[in-house]
């Protein structure tokens, strides 16, 4: 009987002793800083980006949003960690058409799936790339067409610069060589930084930046801006035409992506929570006109996760052509 009431009284006891375990558990999402991690180092347009956009989410959201840049193998490394990450609301990504949908042919082991190892939660926008030269160091390269005419004159001579193996720097760069029929050499570096020092250096010839970084040094008078790589000029970079108009190569268009995910199986909820949230951010006219005059994105029109999961399943076939084409492969 004694062992009986004592297994009762203890029986009694587990739901007081185990409260506060069950309250955390039932805490509404989010209750503690989240991570945004981005594949590339400080200073790259994710990183510009994920900074900018952390901030307001942190303040919506009411926890600190913490941006971890884990660099390294086209933004592989941090993909990667994510992919295997938990799916709580804690993790997510900044990701890229880069990490998400050129890798996947790119390279031939990648350690996660890009689809089925990701919840899509938000497109971000459509990123351009800008041919930029060393206005000191290739003074004698003062526009598109000079580029091709030194390309054709010395097949194999000149050379660009990218952001990694991959990266949209690299294939915006492989897109034009092909388009144009010439040959240039690729030369991969780890980061947008290291890249356009190698610019500015003279060590390159050319570099397809991003047109959030290379806003900033065309408008320093560091670099010369030759072309854009989008159907339309880019509103801040007005003076600057397109690929099509420079170069002569009518229809040329090439452009990416960003945008957030998550590990696969994130709770329904906090996806259209967090897609909800970073959608009102990035909808403000405020933040429109921070994405299109400072860094030359295109602002988003992709509001739900559906949509945003179908233009990652296209581009996957999409830049798979001109992977295949380029001949580039990472082991």
């Amino acid at each position: 009987m004694r062992r009986r009431l004592f297994g009762l009284a203890v029986a009694g006891l587990l739901p007081l002793l185990s409260s506060p375990a069950t309250l955390a558990q039932e805490a509404p999402w989010p209750n503690r800083p989240i991570t945004l991690m981005g594949g590339f180092p400080n200073g790259s347009g994710v990183d510009i980006y994920a900074r900018k956009l952390a901030e307001p989410l942190s303040k919506v959201l009411g926890v600190p949003v913490v941006v971890d840049n884990r660099s390294g193998a086209g933004g592989n490394i941090a993909s990667d960690f994510v992919a295997k990450g938990r799916p709580d609301g804690y993790l997510f990504l900044f990701g890229t058409a880069g990490t998400h949908a050129i890798n996947a042919t790119l390279y031939r082991n990648l350690p996660f799936d890009v689809v089925k190892d990701s919840t899509a939660i938000t497109h971000l926008g459509d990123v351009p790339n800008v041919l930029t030269v060393s206005a000191e160091k290739r003074p004698q390269l003062n526009s598109c067409q000079a580029v091709l005419a030194a390309a054709r004159a010395r097949p194999g001579a000149l050379n660009y610069a990218s952001t990694g193996n991959g990266a949209s720097t690299h294939l915006a760069g492989a897109q034009f060589a092909q388009t144009a029929g010439i040959d240039i050499v690729h030369v991969p570096f780890r980061g947008q930084p290291g890249a356009q020092t190698a610019l500015l250096a003279g060590d390159v010839d050319l570099f397809f930046n991003q047109s959030g970084p290379a806003i900033g040094y065309i408008g320093q008078g560091q670099v010369r801006g030759l072309a854009v790589t989008t159907a339309q000029r880019l509103p801040a970079l007005p003076e600057v035409p397109t690929v099509a108009e420079a170069c002569g190569l009518p229809g040329f268009d090439s452009s990416t992506w960003y945008g957030i995910f998550a590990p696969p199986g994130l709770p329904t909820a906090i996806a259209e929570r967090m897609n909800a949230e970073i959608q009102k951010i990035i909808g403000t006219a405020e933040f429109k006109k921070w994405l299109i005059e400072t860094q030359g994105i295109t602002p988003s029109t992709l509001t739900m996760p559906a949509q945003f999961r179908a233009l990652q399943e296209r581009d996957i076939a999409r830049w798979a052509e001109v992977v295949r084409r380029s001949g580039a492969q990472v082991d």
